[in-house]
């Protein structure tokens, strides 16, 4: 069979759409729906099957799917040269999507980094989708560096850090103690922080389990915003503790009263990358910069 026919089933299988697929092969939808029809005529199976605007694989598709994944790999590993980086004459743009609140650290410490080693090379920052999205499988976007990883069999994901939850508040508050007890936290309005506008979090778990609930005066989608409104009002919110080394003047961080869940950093690519030698050293350069632990 021809490769590029199990590359084109590969990349039909993961998008379940024409129109994605041909994205992420660099090819027009028609010459997609070609190979579409060249693999049914082969397999003899519909493969994929149209359900309102999505592609619903089949039973005999779900079936070969980790096959002709495991093949494809095998393969793009097998072809590709083998060559060493050169870094000095490197000439690439990294399409790197972050977490806001890990931004400054990133556009900082890794662009630091690359400029040194790497002259020639650019990095495009993206501000962190409202949304779970499919740009890492179109090749949108070559890094993801977040909070949490995506939920797909063909992303590889990489825990670098994770942090401790912190409660942060303005001086004099309340909760301007050495470690505030729930009834504190309580008696403070707060500042939810959620890029999906969502009001509950882990900590109002933690507090429920001791009959307390905390009233949100807002819920706002980034933590610089969040720390905005503290600046102005008597309230708290809750960040991980790498955030509080360089709070707004008259702000103050206390521990909580009880453990909350780490918030992961964790960095996320498609494993068309996995062989990339650039790709790889872009991801150690991040992964170094936000564990502070140095780069061999």
């Amino acid at each position: 069979m021809d490769l590029n026919l199990l590359i084109g089933l590969d990349a039909l299988l993961e998008q379940r759409s024409v129109q994605n697929a041909a994205v992420q092969l660099h090819l027009t939808p028609p010459a997609v729906s070609r190979i579409l029809s060249r693999l049914r005529t082969a397999t003899g199976d519909e493969l994929l099957v149209r359900s309102g605007r999505q592609m619903i694989p089949t039973a005999r598709a779900l079936e070969m799917q980790s096959d002709v994944r495991d093949l494809v790999a095998r393969a793009e590993q097998i072809l590709s040269p083998h060559r060493s980086l050169d870094l000095a004459q490197l000439q690439r743009t990294f399409v790197v999507r972050c977490h806001e609140s890990l931004a400054p650290t990133v556009a900082s410490g890794v662009v630091q980094a690359i400029t040194s080693a790497a002259p020639q090379v650019q990095l495009r920052l993206l501000g962190e989708a409202p949304s779970d999205d499919q740009d890492l499988a179109q090749g949108l976007v070559e890094l993801d560096i977040g909070a949490a990883p995506p939920n797909s069999a063909s992303l590889r994901v990489r825990l670098i850090a994770s942090d401790p939850m912190m409660l942060v508040t303005s001086r004099n508050s309340a909760l301007d103690v050495e470690r505030p007890t729930p009834d504190a936290i309580t008696s403070v309005p707060h500042i939810a922080i959620s890029r999906r506008g969502r009001d509950r979090g882990p900590l109002d778990d933690r507090l429920a389990e001791v009959g307390l609930t905390r009233r949100i005066i807002a819920i706002v989608p980034t933590t610089s915003a969040a720390l905005a409104i503290l600046t102005t009002t008597t309230s708290a919110t809750v960040v991980p503790e790498r955030l509080t080394h360089s709070l707004p003047a008259g702000l103050i961080a206390r521990p909580l009263p009880f453990t909350l869940q780490s918030a992961p950093i964790t960095l996320s690519w498609h494993r068309r990358h996995d062989s990339d030698p650039a790709h790889a050293w872009l991801r150690d350069i991040v992964s170094a910069t936000l564990s502070a632990e140095p780069i061999d």
